[in-house]
């Protein structure tokens, strides 16, 4: 176990990074390759060239990965200081004094107060509540923001703030190992002698934040990575892209055309050494290490193979790094996905990934803080057969959402200053004393287990078990019904200024099965009461059959309220006969008291009370989500991105909001329900899913089947299948737990890869982790995974690609992606614009390199039939070192970095485009080959029309130019013509520095032409400099210029050709899309009409209570109160 709380996020350390950063660098085949290049050309009997040609330009790509690798891992160590050096309160030697949480050891006993963040996985000693109560907020573990309760044992609770006892506690504690499981803890306290039973009530883990609670202490139990939140988070990896790895393939593959060429060329050296170079020895001596013909063919085998590296110039990699960085500098500098409210911009971590997301297939997003913004606003409500919400002016007209006014509460002076209503009849009915409403809002402010703080009198602050009931006691509180304060038997609410106490008899209380809570009251005035709220399908069948037009009129309201995804319950009440409840109460009371079936009897009894129920209305929430998250999963769904919601809320809650984020549609055929418990259900579950789907994927005949029941041992990828029609897939944590399993994981993968949309709900950390390698192992797509809060690391760590929303929920995710920003919608920016412009740019920058540089290095071999294979270059050493480096470099980091074939408000309106990507049209192994065929063809017509036109042939003055130096530059000037034009027709976004970077280069190549072959350097530096006069000598006569144009025009035909007829011939899908693109920018097409479609009542209720039982037992006790009052509710009540 770890002694001390340091976490880290970072992947080097200063002893490890040398070793660690060249090891991955190194793992790059062809950074290897150079390696061995270097060692080669220390030898010189094989060398035609010096060594530092090599050396140097490897030392400087591993210097810039290096520099940028430490860059990005120093802002890691950053982020971690700073969440390591946070401050803690530690009981040293009697005394409570601040120290760092990196300092924090397992055995230390912490205080924490009100809303600070837990430092560690402690056991709660005592705290400033009654029993030892602590409340929690655990968004940051289990997307939850629902309001918990954690209760230290009584044994410990005594010591309370008394530092003299605690530092005198001296008990011993055995627990399980450092686990990953969030909702199991098992242990022992051994104190006085005694031995008491520890559970996970007890604990309070990392990442909770400590709520309505002054302060509280604890024992520390798990630090750093052992904490049970650090355990989910999944360990750092390297990420490396497809395209990395197929180039680690496609080096293999020169390399293994690298040693047949050079093959050919030491036999052709061999046979020709025997044949000719022997019996001219006179002439041509050997040197003296060459033995024999045989001999120098082995030498020259290793000349050509330092000769012929260029067809993987390390250039190549120099140039993707800054490509990457370039484009990642576009993401950064982005102002429309800069986030003004919170003045934050995009951000690229990681800078080796932007091609990849131009590839995504599959979006895994938390919900909570992610898809919403984790606030719930009271939004509509229907009264009494009143529809309240709707904004309209004087003549009854709808009022746009920019004109609507807020309503004005100045009237209340307890309201809360953030709530905001717009519909100004629902304050005049309240203000006119309507009967309904009054009844309706005083339902709101008793039927609840909110717990009230005042510590500023006047200024309330609601602490909820779920966030739908703070947004609905705040409502009432605005509207005049002000919950003030409660304890074990009473409620004090403020009723249009005037206080009111009520009797609490007894809380109903709500769990997943009843959907419903009641309280039952006796009013000032000696009524007893009973209010109810739960969803609309469970209320119904507890109304009066006196009802049935007012439900009627209500659930007419409750599709409207459907219609806009928002979320619903009904209120009703009964007033109840006295000696009725009396006798109720005594049933009640046995049945809480019962030791065997206490929750089915408590159940039974509870429906004797809940019935005969008159219906005051119906409530609308609005689980607030970003703005644009459905108009953004839509766009994705163009893209042919799957969207999977992985969440720990209840399923109720993120079916709702799939269906609010238009994950889910009305439209779709079914939405599967898997809820089994065990193998042999779920196992069902999925198989009737995928057969009512696509029935012929459950025949044996499958190939998917065939080839699972042959047992393969090395994971395979599973082809895509289209269902025949629109569906989704909603599975829980516990089914989940099955379906993971080895022998149902594909049956699950299967399944859910033909839905639409999948909701995974009520999952852990590491869960979400596993379901996104189930995914990355049988599926050949890139994942991304995005979420905002510390239990969604693990997946974000999973995925190829890991996004990190800053919100709400702490910096965890944002500290381990890969790309942050702070609003969902920015995804779709970062994929369509940015990730396909990335896409885009480094295939096109790689079929141009590789043709280019097959081009430049197979003219040698052409050459060697005429040289003797004698590893003799065809072109001057000078334009050999500057071809790549200086005349060729900026033309294609200009392509690789400002080219668009289409702007980000085109590429936003035709996602289809995206599929290119997905599908990895661009740049693969045939593309690969056809650059490799194209190359071959250049470099033969560079070759043989130089060499036809120098042939026997002689200059204006009748002067021989059948020179090797002559030659030379035709052939060089013809191969930077011939690549000049492929880059201009390959780019499709002309700029000003597009023809400066394109014509520049070539206009400075025939300068340093002249400068290079000048006299005066020559004559200077003859060892260095040969070509003397040959630019000014050549470039005068005729038939040289005729021989670079028709070679320039033999080698680009091919390419025009290709360009033009392809999309006539054999058009793509994307293609079609373009020249569909270009025509709609001529041709308009008008706005959309937008059709509001009623959604299905089937899916209307998704109340969403607390996933635990409520307070309603705890409130009751008493155990909440007694201390809280003194400190709390200590303001006299005004009446």
């Amino acid at each position: 176990m770890e002694e001390d709380n340091t976490i880290k996020t970072s992947k080097y350390n200063a002893l490890n990074f040398l070793p660690m950063n060249l090891f991955e660098q190194f793992r790059r085949l062809a950074n290897a390759y150079f390696l061995s290049l270097v060692f080669l050309q220390l030898i010189p009997q094989i060398s035609p060239l010096a060594s530092y040609t090599t050396l140097i330009p490897l030392t400087v790509v591993l210097a810039i990965t290096a520099v940028k690798d430490a860059i990005d891992d120093m802002k890691r160590h950053q982020n971690d200081n700073q969440v390591n050096n946070r401050p803690v309160l530690l009981l040293v030697n009697g005394r409570m004094e601040e120290d760092k949480w990196m300092n924090v050891q397992v055995g230390d006993i912490i205080k924490l107060k009100n809303n600070q963040p837990v430092t560690a996985d402690i056991l709660l000693l005592s705290s400033s509540e009654p029993y030892g109560l602590t409340y929690i907020e655990t968004a940051e573990l289990d997307g939850e923001t629902n309001l918990k309760v954690k209760q230290a044992i009584s044994v410990t609770s005594e010591l309370e703030d008394n530092l003299e006892l605690l530092s005198a506690f001296d008990g011993e504690v055995k627990c399980d190992l450092p686990n990953n499981k969030l909702d199991k803890f098992t242990g022992t306290l051994t104190y006085k002698g005694k031995k008491y039973s520890l559970g996970h009530d007890k604990l309070l883990l990392r990442g909770c934040i400590i709520r309505n609670t002054d302060w509280c202490y604890g024992l520390v139990i798990y630090t750093g990575p052992d904490t049970k939140l650090m355990q989910n988070s999944g360990k750092s990896s390297f990420k490396r892209t497809q395209m990395d790895r197929f180039m680690n393939v496609l080096v293999l593959w020169i390399f293994l055309l690298l040693i047949i060429m050079c093959f050919i060329m030491a036999i052709g050296h061999g046979i020709w050494q025997s044949k000719i170079g022997y019996y001219f020895q006179a002439f041509m001596p050997w040197d003296n290490y060459v033995s024999s013909s045989v001999a120098s063919a082995a030498l020259i085998y290793w000349s050509y193979f330092i000769i012929l590296n260029t067809m993987v110039p390390i250039s190549l990699y120099i140039s993707v790094e800054i490509i990457r960085l370039g484009n990642s500098f576009y993401i950064n500098w982005d102002q429309k996905m800069f986030y003004a409210p919170r003045n934050t911009q995009a951000q690229a971590h990681t800078t080796t990934l932007n091609e990849e997301l131009g590839q995504v297939k599959y979006v895994f997003s938390d919900k909570t803080g992610t898809l919403t913004q984790n606030i719930m606003i009271f939004n509509k409500c229907s009264i009494y057969r009143k529809l309240y919400g709707n904004s309209s002016d004087k003549v009854g007209s709808k009022v746009t959402d920019c004109k609507k006014e807020k309503v004005d509460f100045s009237y209340n002076k307890l309201a809360s200053p953030n709530f905001a209503f717009y519909d100004n009849t629902l304050v005049e009915a309240v203000k006119n004393g309507d009967k309904w409403v009054h009844l309706f809002f005083l339902a709101l402010s008793l039927c609840h287990t909110v717990m009230s703080e005042e510590k500023v009198e006047g200024e309330l602050v609601y602490q909820a078990q779920s966030p739908d009931e703070g947004a609905l006691v705040t409502a009432a509180r605005n509207f005049g019904f002000v919950f003030r304060s409660r304890t074990s038997d009473t409620i004090t609410v403020v009723e249009m200024g005037v206080t009111r106490v009520y009797q609490l008899l007894a809380i109903l209380d709500f769990s997943n099965v009843r959907k419903r809570m009641s309280v039952i009251v006796r009013t000032p005035e000696d009524r007893l009461m009973l209010f109810c709220k739960g969803a609309d399908t469970i209320i119904c069948e507890l109304l009066q059959s006196s009802c049935t037009d007012l439900i009627d009129v209500t659930m007419e309201h409750l599709d409207d309220f459907a219609t806009e995804g928002l979320r619903t319950l009904m209120v009703a009440y009964r007033e109840l006969d006295a000696a009725f409840f009396q006798t109720w109460s005594h049933k009640h009371s046995a049945a809480y008291l019962s030791l065997e079936d206490r929750e089915y009897k408590l159940s039974v009894v509870y429906k004797e009370i809940e019935k005969d129920l008159m219906l005051l209305g119906a409530t609308a929430i609005e689980d607030k989500l970003q703005d644009a998250v459905p108009e953004t999963i839509i766009t994705l769904n163009k893209a042919q991105i799957k969207i999977w919601v992985l969440t720990g809320d209840k399923q109720e809650t993120a079916v709702n909001i799939a269906y609010a984020c238009s994950i889910f549609e009305d439209e779709m055929d079914e939405v599967f329900m898997v809820q089994g418990k065990n193998y042999e259900t779920v196992f069902q579950e999925l198989r009737a899913a995928r057969a009512k789907m696509k029935p012929e994927t459950s025949l044996e005949s499958n190939p998917t089947n065939v080839r699972l029941s042959s047992k393969p041992k090395m994971p395979f990828i599973v082809p895509d299948e289209v269902p025949n029609g629109n569906y989704g897939l909603v599975i829980s944590g516990y089914s989940l737990a099955c379906a993971l399993e080895e022998n149902l994981e594909l049956e699950l993968l299967q399944t859910a890869c033909m839905c639409k949309g999948v909701i995974c709900c009520r999952m852990t950390p590491l869960q979400k982790a596993q379901v996104v390698e189930l995914v990355k192992k049988y599926k050949k797509a890139v994942t991304l995974a995005i979420g905002d809060g510390a239990n969604d690391v693990s997946m974000i760590k999973a995925a190829h690609i890991g996004v990190g929303i800053r919100g709400l929920e702490g910096m965890q995710a944002m500290l381990n992606s890969d790309f942050s920003f702070s609003q969902f919608h920015y995804l779709q920016r970062l994929l369509l614009v940015h990730g396909r412009w990335s896409y885009n740019r480094i295939c096109k920058f790689l079929n141009y390199f590789f043709y280019k540089n097959f081009t430049f290095t197979l003219v040698h071999f052409w050459y060697a039939f005429y040289n003797g294979f004698s590893a003799q270059t065809v072109y001057d050493s000078w334009f050999m070192t500057c071809f790549n480096l200086i005349y060729t470099s900026l033309p294609v980091l200009g392509l690789s970095l400002f080219d668009q074939d289409m702007n980000d408000t085109w590429s936003l309106s035709f996602p289809e485009l995206y599929e290119a990507g997905q599908q990895n049209l661009f740049f693969n192994k045939k593309k690969f080959v056809n650059c490799l065929i194209y190359g071959i063809y250049s470099s033969f017509v560079l070759f043989f029309v130089s060499m036809g036109t120098i042939h026997n042939s002689e200059r204006d003055d009748g002067k021989d130019i059948s020179d090797f130096q002559t030659f030379s530059l035709i052939v060089q000037t013809s191969l930077m013509c011939v690549v000049t034009m492929q880059i201009a027709l390959k780019t499709t976004y002309w700029t000003l520095m597009s023809h400066l970077f394109i014509w520049g280069s070539l206009g400075f190549y025939f300068c340093m032409l002249f400068f290079l072959y000048s006299d005066g350097l020559c004559v200077m530096f003859p060892s260095i400099f040969h070509f003397l006069g040959v630019a000014r000598t050549s470039l005068n006569q005729t038939q040289l210029w005729l021989s670079i144009i028709l070679s320039t025009v033999l080698c680009i035909i091919p390419a025009i050709g290709y360009k033009f007829l392809k999309r006539l011939v054999y058009p793509v899908f994307v293609d079609k899309v373009l020249d569909l693109s270009w025509h709609y920018r001529k041709y308009p097409l008008p706005p959309p009409i937008h059709v509001r479609l009623k959604h299905s009542n089937l899916r209307r209720s998704a109340y969403a209570f607390s996933h635990q039982n409520g307070f309603g037992a705890l409130i009751t006790s008493g155990k909440t109160m007694s201390r809280r009052q003194k400190k709390k509710n200590s303001f006299p009540l005004k009446k």
